[in-house]
């Protein structure tokens, strides 16, 4: 486990110590929560992305044509 020191207005110290202490916890655990969320949020979608953007789109129409309608798209 790493150590870090981080710097934020008085409120909101006051505010952290007493959520962290009504969800029994520590602000140290607290942020180091959130943080972890955070990251696998950002690392989850960056996945997603990389996988959508290495598939092949596929054509809709030829010129000329006309667009597939909604329920053939989705075949209804």
């Amino acid at each position: 486990m790493k150590n870090i020191t981080i710097s934020v207005p008085e409120n909101v110290a006051k505010w952290a110590r007493v959520y962290a202490a009504e969800h029994e916890t520590s602000i140290s655990r607290m942020l180091g929560d959130i943080l972890r969320d955070k990251m696998d949020t950002e690392s989850s979608y960056s996945r997603s992305m990389e996988r959508f953007l290495s598939k092949k789109p596929i054509k809709l129409r030829d010129n000329g044509e006309r667009y597939p309608d909604r329920d053939k798209l989705h075949e209804r």
